[in-house]
């Protein structure tokens, strides 16, 4: 069953890109087991420096809350023990992944597992939808949520929760009777013209 386990993963960050010295301050993830979420994490990390009044706005994260917040190493070193072999995915997964990378870097560590990415995957599932963003994929497809945008463990949730629709539309739309991580990974690399027909194929071979 290891092929059905995903953690779903969020970063809330100090800007946009960890080349340009940004640092993760929070990180919010769930464990979707047999398409259930099974397991939570969440914590703040303390990047050792001051984040901007926009970021503190924007992700309702202060430099108080900060202070308290335990290291982003003693954080990324319990994180990486709830990840353990699981792969891994994200809403705009090359901006989570680079995070993720960068941090665990820090502690003389690199990542394994594959990672996917929710939104490329979300475009080719439902072509229709005029954004593939989270919050408007959430008004859409009336995705569970606590109403908490940009804090990490809520869009984490959210995330599995798209990602749980997107298997059962899978199955109920292609007649598909597993979609395991693979499927998924690959779905997300075909053109959106060609997804019908690549996933056609997959359910006959299944078949």
């Amino acid at each position: 069953m290891g092929n059905y386990s995903v953690v779903v993963l969020d970063f809330e960050t100090t800007g946009l890109s960890p080349n340009y010295g940004d640092r993760a301050i929070e990180i919010g993830a769930v464990l979707v087991e047999n398409n259930e979420i099974v397991d939570r994490f969440q914590s703040l990390m303390n990047p050792g420096m001051k984040v901007s009044r926009f970021i503190e706005e924007y992700t309702g994260i202060t430099n108080q809350m900060l202070n308290g917040a335990p290291s982003s190493a003693e954080v990324m070193d319990k994180f990486t023990c709830f990840m353990a072999q699981h792969h891994l995915v994200a809403h705009n997964a090359g901006f989570d992944s680079r995070f993720l990378d960068a941090e665990l870097q820090r502690l003389g560590r690199q990542r394994r597992q594959e990672f996917a990415c929710s939104m490329l995957i979300s475009r080719r599932v439902y072509p229709e939808l005029p954004s593939h963003s989270l919050e408007s994929l959430v008004r859409c497809k009336n995705l569970k949520t606590d109403g908490v945008h940009h804090r990490a463990l809520a869009d984490a949730e959210m995330t599995g929760h798209l990602w749980i629709g997107m298997v059962n539309d899978l199955k109920a739309g292609y007649k598909l009777t597993q979609v395991p991580f693979d499927l998924m990974k690959r779905l997300s690399k075909v053109s959106r013209a060609a997804a019908p027909s690549f996933l056609k194929r997959a359910a006959e071979k299944q078949g």
